[in-house]
């Protein structure tokens, strides 16, 4: 089949921001700052659990320390090299560098909707589920629920990103973004088969719509819950323990939801670029802030763990 020939393309340019000298520099600056402050606060997360014995023995925080391991992945897969495309311009990027990228940054945001879908989960059972809960979010539940989120983000997006590579790109090799992405990709093809675009199209929708109505579904759950709790007090704390990972899922979901709606032809691109980086850079910097902030037990945790280590 013709569409399944040898490339003739080796690399791919990278058109990134279309903005001046001092717009680059201002992205250089602010973004070096946001990937760095996103690694130490993530990295933050990370330690406390790990080294707070009361901490790391709940399914939340275990669930909350991964979620924070895959943060850091997430702004590492795509920030780094927009930094460095923006310290040096030209945006050449390899063919199998491209495809790397684009494997691994769409698996990751999979991983991301399956970790929130499992977070509502964990909050679902905690809430609804007060005598049953430990029984089943057992520390061995919590780790195989982990490790099915990160092999299932990881197998959805082999079939995309094999049957693109597969394709014969003829040129021209730019891509009007930051990152590689599939829309981009399949615009440069010689003969891309119809069915590819909807295909890929169908799997991302899928998978954010699934994991988003289960969320939602637990959600429901959960209010139902304690609409029926008699006491206030009880009522406050459930939400309490939601409200974080309820701002977290409005801050994703959110920010993807309006990729699909609200934009004409024109602005499409540039729309696009700016709120592929607020999910993908931006949420990752602000989760951990909320996380913290709303929560007690992190707080008290950090401070117990910064006098052990002779800190404060």
């Amino acid at each position: 089949m013709e569409q399944f020939n040898a490339t003739t393309l080796q690399e791919f340019i990278l058109l990134g921001f279309r903005v001046g000298q001092q717009g680059r520099l201002l992205l250089l600056i602010s973004f070096t700052l946001v990937y760095i402050l996103t690694l130490v606060e993530n990295m933050v997360i990370i330690l406390v659990v790990s080294q707070d014995a009361h901490l790391s023995s709940l399914p939340m925080y275990i669930l909350l320390s991964n979620f924070s391991w895959l943060e850091v992945c997430y702004v590492s897969a795509t920030v780094p090299r927009m930094l460095f495309d923006l310290s040096f311009p030209g945006g050449v990027i390899s063919f199998y560098a491209c495809f790397i990228q684009f494997y691994v940054f769409f698996s990751l945001g999979t991983v991301e909707c399956l970790f929130l879908s499992a977070m509502a989960l964990d909050r679902y059972l905690a809430i609804c589920c007060p005598l049953q809960y430990t029984q089943i979010m057992s520390k061995k539940a919590c780790f195989l629920l982990v490790t099915l989120c990160w092999i299932i983000g990881f197998l959805c997006y082999i079939a995309p990103a094999s049957l693109i590579s597969r394709l014969s790109f003829c040129g021209p090799n730019s891509i009007d973004h930051y990152i590689c992405d599939s829309g981009g990709l399949l615009a440069l093809a010689c003969h891309p088969p119809e069915y590819l675009s909807l295909f890929c199209y169908i799997t991302s929708s899928a998978l954010i719509l699934v994991t988003f109505f289960f969320i939602l579904a637990s959600y429901v759950g959960i209010i139902f819950a304690l609409a029926k709790k008699s006491s206030e007090n009880a009522g406050n704390k459930g939400f309490q323990t939601m409200s974080s990972h309820l701002a977290v899922v409005t801050l994703f979901y959110g920010s993807v939801a309006t990729m699909y709606i609200g934009h004409t032809e024109k602005n499409r691109t540039e729309n696009m670029k700016v709120i592929t980086l607020f999910y993908s850079a931006v949420a990752p910097l602000l989760n951990p802030l909320i996380y913290c902030l709303r929560n007690n037990q992190v707080k008290e945790a950090l401070v117990r763990v910064l006098r052990k280590k002779g800190v404060i």
